[in-house]
């Protein structure tokens, strides 16, 4: 599901690294996190929704890109990454 501004805007202001940063790769891996996050939820309550699962496997897989880049581009910030969301990589 989508993310409200006021969750948006949460996301943004713990991740960012300026205060102008909206893109950077650590951002984007934290708001397709929140977006995973509550599409888990929303499968607790709608088991045969396929066609929503098939944007949550999306999601999922441009999380993993990004994370993959972060991790060949910088290890250290990946690893702090990680840790704050709480990921198993």
């Amino acid at each position: 599901m989508a993310l409200s501004t006021q969750q948006k805007g949460d996301v943004l202001a713990k991740y960012r690294r300026d205060p102008k940063d909206t893109g950077s790769p650590e951002v984007q891996i934290a708001l397709l996190s929140e977006r995973i996050n509550g599409l888990g939820e929303h499968f607790t309550a709608h088991k045969a929704d396929h066609s929503s699962r098939r944007g949550l496997v999306r999601l999922v897989n441009q999380r993993r890109k990004l994370l993959d880049y972060l991790k060949l581009t910088k290890p250290a910030t990946y690893q702090q990454v990680v840790e704050r969301l709480g990921l198993r990589r």
